[in-house]
């Protein structure tokens, strides 16, 4: 009888078990850099909150700004996939700005200090040049999943968008941005406004039917 052998498992290279370790050094600074934001934090602050020492969180990233960087672009590129399924499951147009709508509001109640970071290190960014180039390619794509859920608004109601993406995604993160304040300073109904506005504004991005 042939035996068939086994297939190898795949190593990890030393490059996987770096990201591996940078992704889990991540993870654990995102909760104390949210609760402290960008001027507070420290590499040594981030290491006493953590599993890991102040040696090892230095040995992984060279600063702070290196770390945070890699925090905030870690996270946000988990966040933006979270409305791929808004997208691929709506059977119609109600159906599809009830489902973002609820998902933001989700992400507000879920992860408010990590949103609150990401504010502070876009502001950050006008005066601190080093922050910008990151800065502006965790907007964009943000941006992107925000014109990937108006077009397929757009696709479920038979007509287009009517405004380019830069436009919608700054409608939607202005009123996220005044919910997530909202919530934060315990203003009851805010997350109700942020539902309720996202349902207006949805149809008001549609070019009128032909």
């Amino acid at each position: 009888m042939t035996q068939v052998a086994a297939p190898k498992a795949s190593r990890r290279t030393p490059a996987d078990k770096h990201d591996e370790r940078r992704k889990a050094l991540a993870e654990s600074a995102l909760r104390t850099l949210g609760d402290l934001g960008y001027a507070r934090a420290s590499l040594r602050e981030i290491a006493n909150n953590s599993e890991f020492s102040h040696g090892v969180v230095h040995y992984y990233f060279h600063d702070k700004l290196e770390l945070i960087v890699y925090c905030v672009r870690y996270y946000k590129q988990t966040c933006v996939h979270r409305y791929d399924g808004v997208v691929a499951e709506a059977t119609s147009p109600g159906d599809l700005v009830e489902r973002f709508a609820d998902k933001l509001v989700e992400t507000i109640v879920e992860e408010a200090p990590m949103h609150r970071l990401w504010y502070d290190l876009r502001s950050q960014s006008m005066f601190e040049e080093s922050l910008r180039e990151a800065v502006t390619q965790i907007d964009q794509s943000l941006e992107d999943m925000i014109a990937r859920v108006l077009a397929r608004y757009a696709e479920l109601a038979e007509t287009q968008p009517a405004l380019a993406s830069p436009v919608a995604y700054g409608m939607f993160d202005g009123i996220f941005q005044q919910a997530l304040l909202g919530h934060l300073n315990g203003r009851d109904g805010a997350l109700e406004e942020l539902r309720t506005r996202v349902v207006e504004l949805m149809p008001m991005l549609l070019a009128p039917k032909a």
